[in-house]
């Protein structure tokens, strides 16, 4: 028998926002039709709201928490001239809030700046293929464009992540380009040495709040953005829902066929949701952990504590999942968390009535 040549589908691990809900942004956009819309946007500003923050009547599901007006202000910044800078604690969903709003205003998420002391001009702008270069001189065609030169020809959003991160003289490369809309190649000749930005063009950057004076920036640089703070979930029945939503789907991902039962989730939010502020649900006041408690790391704990159970507890998910997974999300700045971590356990948990919450206080054993 011929062996067959025909190979498998490759799977991805993490598709962009665009690919992985191209039914509901193909759905708003037949709704919006011929809507007015900022030049060279897929979607209305409406429409991109619906997509972040969901619409029952139209099937969109949400897929960020967060106050709606601040997410309006987000998308109206991107209206105008001006980029836009989202800042907050780590883990509040920055960058998925910045892939979001790229994916719904041009449909590609995917123009990304990684920033860090390693980032340079050439990753940001463009570089050369030194072939070409040599072989026929500067030119289009030996020009091989970045993240900033691909959005502004194309008119797209290009996302600068963790922007704080790199040198200043880096940073500062952008005030031509924010103010201006222009980028300078001067080896190029005269007719190509200035690239002008097609409309649609715009930045979006985060910054972690914790790395302020890391790289602090400009006065130049911050005029030329709009500042939205993201502030981690306060509404502790919204962030249930989105654990428990998120973590189904990563287990559904890794090929796991169980969810996470309610009062596993109700014991993983609490906890989040209480070392993170700093107070227990009836008042009480607690000692909080260095590390920041977020979301994003709660579906991680989640996420880690269904795999756990389902391969090594017969498929059955229990509390002591749950406690060895947190151990390794919370203890990542200070020792000390161990000790705080017991303590929230001896003080808090020891008390809170329900057989689960009993459970998950015999699972101490494994901290």
């Amino acid at each position: 028998m011929a062996r067959s040549t025909k190979k498998a589908a490759p799977t991805i691990q993490r598709p962009p926002a665009e690919i992985l809900h191209a039914l509901e942004l193909q759905k708003l956009q037949e709704r919006d039709g011929k809507d007015p819309r900022p030049a060279n946007w897929v979607l209305t500003p409406r429409s991109i709201l619906d997509f972040i923050l969901g619409n029952t009547a139209l099937g969109i599901e949400p897929k960020f928490v967060g106050s709606r007006n601040s997410i309006e202000r987000c998308i109206v910044s991107l209206a105008t001239n001006r980029g836009l800078m989202l800042i907050g604690e780590p883990g509040t969903a920055k960058s998925y809030l910045s892939e979001l709003l790229a994916a719904g205003i041009c449909g590609d998420s995917t123009l990304t700046i990684q920033g860090s002391a390693g980032t340079t001009e050439d990753t940001m702008k463009y570089s050369w293929n030194y072939a070409l270069l040599l072989a026929e001189g500067a030119s289009d065609r030996s020009l091989v464009p970045a993240p900033l030169h691909r959005g502004m020809v194309a008119g797209k959003i290009v996302r600068f992540e963790e922007i704080t991160r790199c040198p200043l003289e880096i940073q500062d490369t952008m005030l031509s380009i924010l103010s201006d809309r222009v980028m300078a190649i001067p080896e190029l000749p005269d007719e190509g040495r200035n690239l002008y930005a097609q409309m649609g063009f715009n930045v979006i950057a985060t910054a972690n709040s914790r790395d302020r004076g890391v790289n602090e920036m400009s006065a130049a640089l911050k005029r030329r953005f709009n500042f939205e703070t993201i502030v981690p979930i306060n509404n502790l029945p919204r962030e249930l829902e989105l654990v428990q939503r998120q973590t189904d789907a990563l287990l559904a991902q890794s090929n796991i066929p169980i969810s996470l039962q309610p009062e596993l989730t109700e014991l993983l939010v609490t906890t989040f949701h209480e070392l993170r502020t700093g107070k227990t649900t009836d008042g009480k006041s607690l000692e909080p952990l260095t590390t920041v408690m977020s979301t994003a790391e709660a579906v991680s704990v989640g996420h880690a504590a269904g795999i756990h159970g389902f391969y090594y507890n017969d498929g059955q998910v229990a509390a002591q999942h749950l406690v060895q997974s947190l151990l390794g999300s919370a203890i990542k700045d200070s020792q000390d968390d161990v000790k705080k971590l017991g303590h929230y356990f001896d003080r808090v948990v020891k008390d809170k009535p329900g057989e689960h919450w009993q459970q998950y206080y015999a699972a101490r054993k494994y901290l």
